[in-house]
C-alpha cells in the first residue's frame, strides 16, 4: 500500500482496526437440536418444544440440514471443511438461555480459515477468515415499558446460527461495510441464509480498536448486533471517534460490549467484555463428534452455483463488462440473470450494465421492490437498447418509453423470478409501439436534417463566424439550436457530423 493511502486511512494519526462476527440464522426448516419450527414473526413461545425449554431428559439431534449449509460456505469462501469438529457448551446466565448455556463449537469449529475478498472503490481488497462455526440461538427478552414487565420469548431459541469470525484485517469503517455487503451477498447466494437484517437473519458485531501505526494492537470493544450496513458504518465512526478522545484525555480504554443507538448516533456501554475462559467451555457430553465425509462435501460441491466473483470475471471476459460494471450486477443472482438475458438478446452488453445500474435500479428503488419482483422482464429493456443502437430513440427519449413500460408493468408486481430468465428475443414491438404513440421517433432523414441545419447557420451567422475564429463554446450552441428546432428528434450524433461538415 502506497504511503498516500496508508494516510488516508488513518484518523487522527490513530491506525483503526476492526474485526466481524457475523451471525447468519440458517435457512433450515427447523431448529439445530430440535424439529420446532423456526418461522419468523409467530406468537410468543408457540415454537419453542421440549428440547428448546431444556426440559428433564431431553437429548439434542443435529440438523443434517445445518451441516449442509455449512459444508456450502466452507467451499464458497475457500475455507478448510473440518472432517471431524466438536461441539461445546458455553457457559452464560441469562433469562433467556433456558439451559443456562449455549450449545455451539469451540475448539474444532466445521470451518476453518478462507477469505472473503471484494473491491472498495476500484481497490481489491481480501479480509481473512478464522473461522466459521455451527450454534443455537438463544431467546428473546420481551420488555414492555408502558406496563413495566418483562417476559421471555423462546421462538428463537435453538434456532441454527453460523458465526462467521474474521480476522482484525479492516482498516475502516467504509472497508468493514464492503466487507459485511459481500459475505451479505455470498450466504444469500448460495442459499445458505435469507439476510434479512430488519428479522435478525444477519446480525453482525464489530470488534473495533485503535492504535498509533506499528504499535500492538489496542483493547477491543464489540459494537453488537448491527442490523443495518447504514447504522454499521456510524456505529463505527462514532467509536472510533469516542476511542481516539478517551485516549487523547488520557483514559484506557476498557474491553466492553456496546451497543449502538441510532437516534443518538452513540455507542453505550452494555457490558464488560468476557474472554473465551469466562465462559467455561468443555464438550457437550450429548453429542457426539461431528463426522463429514468427503463424499459428503463432494456432492455439496457438486451442487453449488456460480459464485459471484467467479461470474464477475467470466462478465469481464465474456462481454468486455468494465470490473465495477461486473461486480455491480451480480449483487444477487436475479439481477445476475437480468443483465445476462439483456444483453444476449440485445448483444448490447455494456448498454445494458448502465441501464440495469441506472434506470432500471432507480425505479425499482423508488417504489420498494427488487429484480427479482418486477414485470419488466429483460426482454422489454433488450427491445429497447435496440432502439437506442439502431437510432430509432435518442437516449432521453428511451428514458420516456422505459418510464411508460415500466408504469404499466407495476399493475401486474409480483415474483416472477424462477432463477433464470429464458430470453433469447427481444421484445421490439410493444417498444416500438409506444414510440409510435408518443412520436418519439428520432429524425434519420438527413435532407431533412441539412435544412434544417442550414436554417439555423443562417439565422445564427454571428455564433457560426465566432466558431471559425476558434470559439469552440459556439459549436455546442449550435447544437442545442439545431435539438430545439428538431423538437428534439434529429439525432444528437448525426447532428454534430453534419453540422461539422457544414462548417468546414
Amino acid at each position: 500500500m502506497s504511503n498516500a493511502k496508508q494516510a488516508s486511512l488513518l484518523v487522527r494519526g490513530y491506525e483503526v482496526v476492526i474485526g466481524f462476527e457475523t451471525h447468519a440464522q440458517l435457512s433450515t426448516q427447523s431448529k439445530i437440536f430440535s424439529r420446532a419450527p423456526i418461522a419468523f414473526g409467530a406468537e410468543p413461545n408457540t415454537q419453542a418444544c421440549a428440547v428448546d425449554l431444556a426440559l428433564p431428559g431431553t437429548l439434542p439431534v443435529m440438523n443434517r440440514g445445518a451441516v449442509e449449509k455449512a459444508i456450502r460456505l466452507g467451499l464458497a469462501l475457500g475455507s478448510h471443511i473440518a472432517e471431524q469438529s466438536v461441539f461445546a457448551r458455553k457457559n452464560y446466565f441469562y433469562p433467556d438461555l433456558p439451559k443456562g448455556y449455549q450449545i455451539s463449537q469451540f475448539e474444532i469449529p466445521v470451518v476453518q480459515g478462507g477469505e472473503v475478498s471484494f473491491f472498495l472503490g476500484d481497490e481489491k481488497k481480501t479480509v481473512r477468515l478464522v473461522r466459521a462455526h455451527l450454534e443455537e440461538d438463544a431467546g428473546k427478552s420481551l420488555h414492555e415499558d408502558f406496563i413495566g414487565q418483562s417476559g421471555i420469548d423462546l421462538n428463537r431459541a435453538g434456532t441454527p446460527l453460523l458465526e462467521i469470525v474474521t480476522e482484525p484485517d479492516m482498516r475502516s469503517s467504509a472497508e468493514a461495510v464492503a466487507y459485511a455487503k459481500e459475505l451479505h451477498k455470498i450466504v444469500t447466494w448460495i442459499g445458505i441464509c435469507d439476510g434479512n437484517m430488519q428479522e435478525g437473519s444477519f446480525r453482525c458485531d464489530a470488534n473495533v480498536s485503535v492504535r498509533k501505526p506499528g504499535e500492538p494492537l489496542g483493547t477491543r470493544r464489540e459494537i453488537k448486533n448491527l442490523n443495518s450496513f447504514k447504522f454499521m458504518q456510524q456505529a463505527i465512526d462514532y467509536e472510533v471517534r469516542w476511542q481516539i478522545e478517551q485516549i487523547e484525555d488520557g483514559f484506557e480504554i476498557q474491553q466492553a460490549t456496546v451497543l449502538f443507538d441510532p437516534d443518538t448516533g452513540e455507542t453505550r456501554a452494555m457490558r464488560t467484555k468476557e474472554d473465551a475462559a469466562d465462559y467455561r467451555y468443555f464438550p457437550d457430553p450429548d453429542l457426539p463428534p461431528l463426522v463429514i465425509a468427503r463424499s459428503w462435501v463432494d456432492e455439496v460441491k457438486a451442487q453449488m452455483p456460480e459464485l459471484p466473483r467467479q461470474m464477475a470475471e467470466r462478465l469481464v471476459t465474456a462481454y468486455g463488462l468494465p470490473e465495477y460494471d461486473a461486480t455491480t450486477v451480480t449483487q444477487s443472482p436475479a439481477m445476475a440473470a437480468y443483465f445476462e438475458a439483456a444483453a444476449k438478446a440485445s448483444g448490447q452488453a455494456k448498454m445494458a450494465s448502465n441501464w440495469i445500474m441506472g434506470e432500471v435500479s432507480a425505479a425499482l428503488n423508488a417504489r420498494g421492490i427488487s429484480i427479482e419482483q418486477t414485470h419488466y422482464g429483460p426482454e422489454k429493456l433488450a427491445g429497447l437498447l435496440l432502439r437506442i443502437a439502431d437510432g430509432t430513440i435518442s437516449n432521453k427519449a428511451a428514458k420516456e418509453v422505459f418510464a411508460e413500460q415500466f408504469g404499466h408493468s407495476l399493475h401486474a408486481v409480483g415474483s416472477t423470478f424462477t432463477g433464470s430468465y429464458a430470453v433469447q428475443i427481444a421484445d421490439v414491438a410493444s417498444v416500438d409501439a409506444v414510440i409510435e404513440s408518443k412520436g418519439l421517433k428520432q429524425m434519420n432523414d438527413s435532407g431533412a436534417l441539412e435544412a434544417i441545419i442550414d436554417e439555423v447557420m443562417t439565422a445564427n451567422a454571428p455564433m457560426v463566424e465566432q466558431f471559425r475564429a476558434g470559439k469552440d463554446k459556439a459549436f455546442n450552441a449550435l447544437v442545442g439550436l439545431v435539438m430545439k428546432a428538431s423538437k428534439g428528434k434529429a439525432n444528437p450524433q448525426q447532428v454534430n457530423d453534419v453540422l461539422k461538415q457544414k462548417l468546414g
